[in-house]
C-alpha cells in the first residue's frame, strides 16, 4: 500500500486525521467519565489501540477509541463490584479489556466472525436505544450539579432528580445548557466541524479566569502529563469468572457495531475488502496492547468513523495522524484540561448519544414487521427496567422464538401457469392463472426440519382437498428447500407411500444438490426412481404429457417412463 501512496492521499489523510483528532480528545475524556474511570484514561485508549488498528484493520475509513456505548455497559458491568473512580474500579476495566481483547483474537483465529449474528438487528437497535437513555440519565447530575445516589436504576434516578429539582445548582445548569446549544447548533451547521473542542477551549479560559470551581460549578482538576506507563493487569481467577458476562456482552456488541460501520463504508466506496476475521484479530490485539499501556476499551465509532470519511480520508494513515494528536495533547496539553467544567463533558455526551435512539428503525419496524418491532421493544423496556444484560438475553430469546415460529409455518404456495408464458406463479398472486385437474403444483420456501414437517403434510393435504378430485399427480416444486433433516425426510417418505397408496405420482422439480445427496444417501432416491426428477416445472408438465399420451397411444411408452403394467383398457385396445 505504501508503495502506491502518493501525495494526493497524503493530503486527504492528514486532513482527516486532524479533524478526528480534534474532535476525539474531548470525546475520550467525556467517555472516560462516562465508564467510571478518570479522564486519563480515555486519552490513553486513543493511544496505542488506533496505532494497532491502524497496521492490522482492513478497513480504510473506521475510527477506533473509546465509545459511549461499551462506556456505559463497563459502567453498569463493573460497578457492581467496585465503586467507580477508584483504583480498584480501575483496575477491573484494564481486565474486563485485556479479556475481551483476548476473547476477539481467539475468536478471529477460530473465524468465527459469523457468531454475531445471533444478534437480530431490532435486539442491537433496542439495546442501543435503551443504553441512550441510562447514558442521559446518568448524565443528569452532570448538567443540573446535583447530587444524585449511586446504586439507582435509570427510572428511578429520573424521579429523584424530578423531585429535587429545587436542588439544581443554576450556574452549572447555564454552563449546561450554553453548550447543548452551541453542540446542536454546530452540528446542524456541519457535522466534521470541532465544535467540541471550541467549546473545552472557551469554557476552560472562562473558568479559568471566572474561578468556576469557586463558585461552586465542578472541574475536572489535576490529569497527569506524559505518556503511559506499563501496566500488569490483575489476573486472578476469582475476579475473572466475575467479570465473564460483563466480557462476554462487550465482546459481542463492540464488534458488531465495529464490524457493522466497517462494512456500511466498504458498500459506499468498493474499493476494498472488509475481512471480519481479519477484523477480530486487529480490534482484539488492539485491546490487548492497549492495556498494557492502561488503555480502555476503542471500539469502532461510526460518528468519528463518518467524519473521518468525509474529511477525506484515504487510508489508515488518516488513524496513525489522529493517534499522534492524542500522542501531543498527552506530552503537552492535559495541565490545561485542569479548569474543563464537568457539565461540559455531559453536554457532550448528550448530543453524542442522541442519535443512538433509533426512532426511524422503530417506526420501520413496524411498517414492514411487526414481530421485529415487537422485539426491538421489549429488548428497550427489559434494558431500561431492568440490566442491559438481561434486555439483551431476552431480546436474543425472543429473537429465536419468532424465528421458530416463522420457519414452523413457512410460506407454501399452489403454482398456476400464467397465460401465454413458460412461467409458474403463486395462485393467490395470480388469481387469472391456468391450473390442470391431472396435477397440482406446490412450491414450499424453507427448508424441511422437525419444526415443520408436520405442517408442510398437512398443508399439500389441505391443496388437495380443495380439488374436486385428486390429481393423478403432484409436482413439488423444491428449488426453495435448501435443506432437510431426519424429521423431513420420513415426512417426504410417508407422503411418497401415502400418495401411492391413492394411485396419485410424487414428482420432483428443481430439487438442489444439497437435498438430492441427503435423499440419495436415504435411498429415497432410488425408491422414488430416477424418472420422477426434474430439473424444472416445464420439464415436468412435458413429462407429464407425454406420459399421458403413451397411457392411451403406445405400451412401450408406457412401461419405459411410467413403469406400469397394461390396464384393462390398453389391452383391450390391442386386441381390437
Amino acid at each position: 500500500m505504501l508503495s502506491n501512496y502518493s501525495k494526493r492521499l497524503a493530503k486527504h489523510d492528514m486532513l482527516a486525521g486532524v479533524t478526528v483528532g480534534v474532535i476525539l480528545i474531548p470525546q475520550a475524556i467525556a467517555y472516560a467519565f462516562l465508564a467510571g474511570i478518570p479522564p486519563i484514561y480515555g486519552l490513553y485508549s486513543a493511544l496505542i489501540p488506533l496505532l494497532i488498528y491502524a497496521f492490522l484493520g482492513t478497513s480504510r475509513h473506521l475510527s477506533i477509541g473509546p465509545v459511549a456505548v461499551t462506556s456505559i455497559l463497563l459502567m453498569t458491568g463493573i460497578s457492581k463490584l467496585a465503586t467507580p473512580f477508584s483504583d480498584y474500579f480501575v483496575e477491573l476495566v484494564l481486565l474486563t479489556g485485556l479479556l475481551v481483547g483476548v476473547l476477539q483474537i481467539f475468536m478471529g483465529f477460530l473465524r468465527m466472525g459469523f457468531l454475531v449474528s445471533v444478534l437480530a438487528q431490532p435486539v442491537i437497535s433496542g439495546f442501543i436505544s435503551a443504553a441512550a437513555f441510562i447514558i442521559i440519565a446518568s448524565q443528569l447530575k452532570g448538567i443540573l450539579g446535583m447530587e444524585v445516589p449511586n446504586g439507582m436504576s435509570t427510572f428511578s434516578s429520573v424521579v429523584y432528580v424530578c423531585k429535587n429539582s429545587l436542588q439544581t445548582h443554576i450556574p452549572t445548569l447555564l454552563v449546561s445548557g450554553v453548550s447543548l446549544l452551541f453542540l446542536v447548533l454546530m452540528r446542524q451547521w456541519k457535522k466534521s466541524f470541532p465544535s467540541a473542542i471550541v467549546l473545552l477551549v472557551v469554557f476552560i479560559a472562562i473558568s479559568y479566569f471566572r474561578d468556576f470551581n469557586a463558585m461552586g460549578i465542578a472541574i475536572i482538576g489535576d490529569i497527569p502529563k506524559g505518556l503511559p506507563s506499563l501496566y500488569m493487569p490483575n489476573f486472578e481467577w476469582r475476579l475473572i469468572k466475575q467479570l465473564m458476562p460483563t466480557v462476554f456482552i462487550l465482546t459481542i456488541i463492540g464488534y458488531i457495531g465495529s464490524i457493522g460501520i466497517a462494512k456500511s463504508f466498504q458498500m459506499k466506496h468498493r474499493n476494498y475488502t472488509v475481512d471480519a476475521n481479519k477484523e477480530l484479530i486487529a480490534l482484539g490485539l488492539s485491546k490487548v496492547l492497549g492495556t498494557f499501556f492502561q488503555g480502555n476499551l476503542a471500539s469502532g465509532s461510526y460518528s468519528r468513523s463518518a467524519i473521518n470519511e468525509d474529511a477525506g480520508a484515504k487510508t489508515q494513515v488518516s488513524t496513525l495522524l489522529t493517534a499522534f494528536i492524542i500522542l501531543m495533547s498527552l506530552l503537552f496539553l492535559t495541565p490545561l484540561l485542569y479548569y474543563l467544567p464537568k457539565a461540559v463533558l455531559a453536554s457532550i455526551i448528550l448530543v453524542s448519544v442522541v442519535s443512538l435512539i433509533k426512532i426511524k428503525e422503530a417506526k420501520r419496524y413496524f411498517k414492514i414487521r411487526f414481530d421485529d418491532f415487537s422485539i426491538m421493544l421489549v429488548t428497550f423496556v427489559v434494558t431500561l427496567g431492568h440490566t442491559i444484560e438481561m434486555g439483551i438475553l431476552v431480546g436474543v430469546l425472543l429473537s429465536f422464538i419468532f424465528l421458530q415460529y416463522r420457519s414452523s409455518k413457512p410460506h407454501i404456495a399452489e403454482l398456476v401457469k400464467i397465460p401465454e408464458t413458460d412461467y409458474y406463479r403463486n395462485l393467490n398472486r395470480f388469481p387469472n392463472g391456468i391450473s390442470h385437474p391431472d396435477y397440482l403444483i406446490i412450491r414450499f420456501d424453507d427448508q424441511l426440519y422437525f419444526g415443520n414437517s408436520d405442517y408442510f403434510k398437512e398443508a399439500i393435504y389441505r391443496l388437495l382437498e380443495k380439488r374436486r378430485e385428486l390429481p393423478k399427480y403432484v409436482i413439488l416444486h423444491a428449488t426453495n428447500i435448501h435443506a432437510i433433516d431426519s424429521s423431513g425426510l420420513h415426512t417426504l417418505e410417508d407422503l411418497y407411500r401415502e400418495l401411492t397408496e391413492k394411485d396419485v405420482e410424487l414428482l420432483f422439480s428443481g430439487m438442489i444438490g444439497p437435498v438430492r445427496d441427503i435423499l440419495t444417501r436415504s435411498g429415497f432416491i432410488e425408491t422414488l426412481g430416477v424418472a420422477r426428477q426434474f430439473m424444472d416445472i416445464n420439464d415436468t408438465i412435458q413429462y407429464i404429457d407425454e406420459n399421458m399420451e403413451t397411457i392411451s397411444c403406445d405400451e412401450s411408452l408406457t412401461m419405459q417412463f411410467n413403469e406400469r403394467k397394461f390396464n384393462v383398457l390398453k389391452w383391450l385396445k390391442d386386441l381390437f
